[in-house]
Parts: C-alpha cells; structure tokens; sequence
C-alpha cells in the first residue's frame, strides 16, 4: 500500500478546490485502473482565506451576500460536494480524506476525525449525517463524493476562526429568494480553541499527519509532500480555471425569482426578478406611486443585466433627467430604488 499526505500554504478556494479533485485522481481504484493511481488513501490539509464556500446544487444569492463578500476581498467558491454553505478564514482548517471507494466508509472516515480531536484533549461526537460536536455545538460540518471509483470525505476544523463574519455574508437576506436549490441550515457553531485555549492550527495539523498512516494503512510507504514537492500539470491548472470561473461559481444556478418590497415616502414598490444563470430574464416593478410612466420604464432597464446589485443599481442611476412629477423628483426615485438594491449585496 502507499499513502499520500499533502499540506498547502495556499489559501486560494478555487486552487485548493482543483488540488483536492485531483488528488482524487491520483486514487486507486477498481473502475479506472491506469498508472497514474498510485496511492490507496490520501489526507489533504488546506485553508481558504475569507471565503464563503457553498454545496454544488446551492444558489449562490439565495446562500451569501455576494457583492459585499467580494468587495471586501473575500471569494466565492463552488464545491463539487453538497451540503450547504460554510465561511473559511485562517482560523479554520479543512481536511480532504480520500479512498477507493471499495474502502470508502463513512462510519470510518468519521471516526478518523473523531480519533485526531480526542487525541488532542478534546471529547466530540458525530451529529446527524454531516456534523460534529463538542459541548453541543458545531465546529466540523461534513460533506462527500464518489467520482470514478473514489470516495471522497471533506470537511472543516473551527479552531480559532472569526465566525461572527458568518452573519455578515451567509444571513439571507430580505429579499425571499425562492428556488430549486438546496438552502443550509445554519447550526450553532463554536471554536475548538474554546475548549483547549492553547490549540493551534499547527498542532492539529501535526497530529493528523502522525495519526493518518496507521489509521489507514499500518506500514505503508507514505509520501509526505507541500507545495514545492507536489506536481502540476495541465490537468491540475485546467481544474484551477473551472473552479474560480464564473460560470461554475455562478452561473449554475437554478433559475429562481427575487422579491424585494419597500415603502418610499413617494410611495410603495415591489420589485420582482427572474433569473437564470445569473441573468435577469424578466423584471417587474410595482408600485403606487403617482409617476406612473417612471415606474413603468424601469424594468426595461434592467432585463439582461447580471444579477448583481451594482449592476443593477448603476443602470436605474443611468441617464435619469430631473424632471419633477407630483412634487418628486424622478432623479430621487431612481437613487432611492438604487440604493435600496445596492443594500442587499447581491
């Protein structure tokens, strides 16, 4: 048997994202048997930096603030995985277990995990079909695979992570977005280092590589590389450029509908959105405002835009004269519909 463990200090979603698939690939397996599956189990430890993460079949808008996200410097990253939508910053630690599906077993893999914390001190338990606990409270939700004759199990370590950004770019916000895909349940979450103080990302790490070998294959030869020792190639650089695409973080997106409504003090609106892969396909604006002819020419403005907040936001703004109706100003109808959007950071 050979084992594989790999550690990175890249911090990037959509690379770490491409290393774990394929290091999947790299998986023996019953089903595809060619000489570049060389390794019978693999442990891949990684972090993101100040990234929401969500399921496959999620919906981006539905699961994060995504505007806001990204115009703070954070990332939006699809998985391959299901389950709902997580935050990763340096304080969180992700592992990747991978096995030939023959050898492929939750109640296992599991246990692996649930071993590595109590050799640090620290008693957990399995919650459910993908979490686990200490005291009660979240700090590993889990996620899974099988792809070409290989499972995969993957999941996050809250050690000493800044959680309280969860609510900031995770909470749905007003605007009831209605759709096929999958919405999280958004559990209560703590860090490990509450309960030991002295815990470090280090540490663990340390203890899952002298745990993993005996764990999953008693003398093996195991090969332990980083960054500079881990080969790359087209296939790996062509994963990379999926992963941090558009169109796999965005546009596989379920076509859903956004309802926002608002009371001005010129009158109320509701404001309904049809999208479908990121594009708004059909708007509606409703309203009793007395501008009747205004309110009837902006959804025109907004039909084929990208589903972005900013986007839309600028195009209400756009070429909008100061002509007064009914005491209002149509200029300060369009700001204030504008703004109202730009609040929700989509």
């Amino acid at each position: 048997m050979r084992i594989l463990m790999l550690t990175t200090d890249k911090v990037n979603p959509y690379d770490n994202l491409a290393k774990e698939e394929y290091l999947m690939g790299l998986c023996r397996s019953q089903t595809r048997r060619d000489e570049s599956r060389i390794y019978d189990a693999i442990l891949f430890l990684w972090q993101n930096d100040n990234t929401v993460v969500i399921g496959r079949n999620q919906n981006a808008w539905a699961e994060a603030r995504t505007e806001l996200l990204e115009s703070e410097g954070g990332h939006l990253a699809r998985r391959g995985t299901g389950g709902g939508a997580v935050f990763h910053d340096l304080g969180n630690l992700n592992f990747s277990l991978i096995l030939p599906q023959q050898d492929f077993h939750l109640d296992r893999t599991f246990e692996f995990i649930l071993q590595l914390v109590q050799s640090l001190g620290i008693e957990a338990e399995r919650s459910g079909r993908n979490d686990i606990l200490v005291g009660g409270r979240k700090f590993s939700g889990n996620a899974f695979r099988q792809l070409a004759g290989v499972g995969l199990h993957h999941g996050t370590l809250l050690i000493d992570s800044d959680y309280g950004r969860v609510g900031r770019y995770l909470t749905v916000s007003s605007e009831k977005l209605k759709s096929k895909a999958v919405e999280s349940v958004r559990s209560r979450i703590t860090n490990l280092k509450a309960v030991k103080e002295d815990l470090t990302i280090a540490e663990v790490i340390r203890k899952a590589l002298e745990l993993f070998p005996a764990f999953f294959g008693p003398d093996s030869a195991v090969d332990i590389l980083d960054d500079r020792s881990f080969p790359a190639d087209e296939r790996l650089q062509a994963l990379e450029a999926r992963y941090a695409s558009w169109e796999w973080r965005y546009g596989k997106t379920f076509a859903f509908g956004s309802n926002l409504a608002h009371r001005f003090d010129w009158g109320q609106i509701d404001l309904q959105l049809h999208v479908e892969n990121g594009i708004v396909t059909e708007a509606m604006l409703y309203s009793d405002a007395l501008d009747s002819d205004f309110i009837s020419q902006q959804p025109n403005r907004l039909k084929g835009l990208s589903f972005s907040s900013k986007a839309m936001a600028d195009a209400l703004e756009n070429d909008v004269d100061d002509e007064i109706n009914y005491g209002v100003s149509r200029r300060k109808m369009a700001a204030d519909i504008a703004g109202l959007i730009r609040d929700e950071g989509w």
